[in-house]
This record gives C-alpha cells, structure tokens and sequence, in this order.
C-alpha cells in the first residue's frame, strides 16, 4: 500500500523534467541569437617555393623577411617528423606576411632540439615576387 503513493508521486515528478516553454499571447518574435555569427576563416593565399635561387634572377621581387616551418616528434613513439609538413608550415608563415613566395634556404632533420626528439626544420625568405 505504501509503494502505491510513491509511485504516483514519481510520475508527478518525471512530467516536471520537461522544458518549459510559455505560451504568448501575442505574435511570435524570433529572439536573435547571442552567439556572434562566424566567419569562415580565410585561407592563406597560394606560396610558391623557389629551391634555386637563379628562378629569381629575371623576376622583380622583394624579401619581406626570414620564415620557419617545423613539425616535431615528441618522443620515441610519435610519428617521425615530416619535411613536407614542415614545408607546408613555412608556407603558411610565409602567407600571414603577405608573400606569394618562398625561396627556400634548407630543410633538414635535428634531433638536438629540447622537447622534441626529433624535428624537422624548413628555413626560408619570403617574398613579394610581381609578375
């Protein structure tokens, strides 16, 4: 007999879990959202690596500054670092300094880096070739 009311008194409950939602009157306003809307980040703009310095010679460029790449492995047991993503790192640096290019001076793989184990480095000048 007392299982009875406390069952009851369960059931009451669970209906008070659900959202409530008031009923206006009135016409129905969409509230605006208070989230900021987001823009899609913009990609960096195409680099074209130069490996030969003499691919410069005929081209009016200027040099806007020295960029790095580098891509890391931690420990033994990460993946081995890559020079592709080092290279695709520089260019990206490269990008945020306006460049549309990369004269690239040496990428090589350290492993007398702190924190890393190994890592592999991409050095370079990035330019501002007109065409």
């Amino acid at each position: 007999m007392r299982l009875l009311p406390l069952c009851l008194l369960a059931l009451m409950l669970t209906g008070c879990v659900h959202e409530y939602h008031p009923i206006s009157s009135g016409p129905v306003h969409s509230q605006p959202s208070r989230e900021p809307a987001r823009k899609p980040t913009p990609r960096p703009a195409p680099v074209k690596v130069y490996t030969d310095a003499a691919d410069l010679v005929s081209k009016p460029f200027r040099d806007l500054g020295e960029v790095a790449g580098d891509d890391c492995q931690s420990s033994r047991q990460d993946s081995p670092p890559n020079l592709a993503t080092a290279r695709k790192r520089l260019q990206v640096k490269a990008s945020y300094l306006k460049a549309n290019a990369v004269l690239l001076h040496k990428c090589e793989i350290v492993s007398s880096t702190p924190g890393c184990y190994r890592q592999a480095i991409c050095q370079g000048s990035a330019l501002k070739v007109n065409q």
